[in-house]
């Protein structure tokens, strides 16, 4: 950028690097970055300019400025779509950039009354509470559809007309009446379209708080340090060597403390209870050796009551009872006894009746 340039080449200029910026597919390149950063300045300087030399002022009306000069109340409206392309900033830095140049738009047009009555008080909402502003106050789907179809016609119609009076260039240079037709006919599409941003970005914002705090995400530099770290190098003995020398190699893991000071583990280790537990473990079994003998598991076992007693040849064979014992006589009789109730009362075959005729 040129020093000493004036509003109208300055303007140009960076009317012409925003468009260059639509021709860039990928928004991640260093050329992409390189001219918005670029066409941001350069508006941000015709806003500058434009406040030294008081060009606009809220004690005149719309007739009051030249045709020439109505583009230049876009200033703020072209700064408010490149800070929303914007992230290299911080998504949340670049969405509170576009909305306050929005805002700025919208006052400086109200001041001359360019906003039409609907438009002025979707304005006069979005003064009155700018973080929850939305194009439809309303959660009712039925209205939020025929919204977005009523606003997506008046679009259609706006772009429509912008481009019927742009289609003769040469006459446009020559005819000062056909300049501000045009020139008011976009700052009109422009109003619409900042609308819809300013609801887009509200919605953005909602998104964005309920996102968790995440650290960034570490670089090749920081990588590279941590693997320096964890392997016992530091700034001064590092080299890019092949052969390391014989005392890192020996030392490669040991040398240098456990954890960092953040609590982060700089290297593998095995907590243990004491020095002997260490040696025990030296020349051992690669496998589980037993802890009990075969008798010590079935006495567990039983004790646990995972076996049971009996079973063979002695499981068939009765015990003769106890004729000294009355009680247990009495109830092997009353066991009896009830037993022969229950087969007077239940006949074989009397169960299953279901399939007889």
């Amino acid at each position: 950028m040129e020093p000493h340039m004036s509003l109208r080449a300055l303007f140009g200029t960076g009317k012409k690097q925003k468009k260059q910026l639509e021709s860039i597919s990928d928004s991640t390149a260093a050329t992409y970055h390189e001219n918005l950063r670029s066409a941001i300045t350069v508006f941000e300087e015709c806003r500058s300019l434009t406040e030294r030399m008081s060009l606009f002022s809220p004690n005149e009306t719309e007739d009051d400025i030249s045709s020439s000069d109505l583009q230049y109340l876009q200033i703020n409206y072209y700064l408010a779509e490149l800070f929303q392309r914007e992230n290299v900033l911080g998504r949340k830095t670049a969405l509170e950039l576009a909305q306050a140049a929005y805002g700025r738009y919208l006052k400086l047009l109200d001041s001359y009354e360019m906003l039409s009555k609907a438009n002025a008080k979707l304005h006069e909402r979005y003064l009155e509470n700018p973080d929850e502003f939305a194009l439809v106050p309303s959660s009712d789907p039925a209205e939020l559809r025929n919204t977005k179809i009523l606003r997506f016609k008046q679009e259609k119609e706006l772009k429509l007309k912008l481009e019927y009076l742009s289609q003769t260039p040469i006459a446009l240079q020559q005819d000062d009446a056909a300049i501000r037709e045009v020139n008011l006919a976009e700052i009109q599409l422009s109003i619409h379209s900042t609308f819809q941003a300013l609801d887009i970005i509200v919605q953005e914002f909602k998104i964005l708080a309920l996102m968790p705090n995440t650290s960034p995400q570490p670089g090749p530099e920081d990588m590279e340090l941590d693997y320096r770290q964890r392997n016992g190098f530091s700034a001064d003995t590092y080299s890019d060597r092949l052969d390391a020398p014989l005392s890192q190699l020996f030392n490669r893991g040991k040398a240098g403390p456990i954890l960092s000071k953040d609590g982060r583990p700089l290297k593998p280790f095995t907590l243990l209870d004491n020095r002997q537990q260490i040696r025990d473990g030296v020349f051992r079994q690669d496998h589980a050796l037993p802890t009990m003998t075969i008798d010590e598991y079935l006495e567990e076992e039983k004790r646990r009551g995972g076996m049971i007693d009996g079973g063979g040849e002695q499981s068939g064979v009765r015990q003769q009872p106890d004729e000294d014992n009355v009680e247990k006589a009495d109830q092997e009789t009353m066991k009896a006894r009830e037993w022969d109730e229950f087969v007077e009362a239940n006949p074989k075959g009397s169960g299953n009746t279901l399939n007889r005729g």
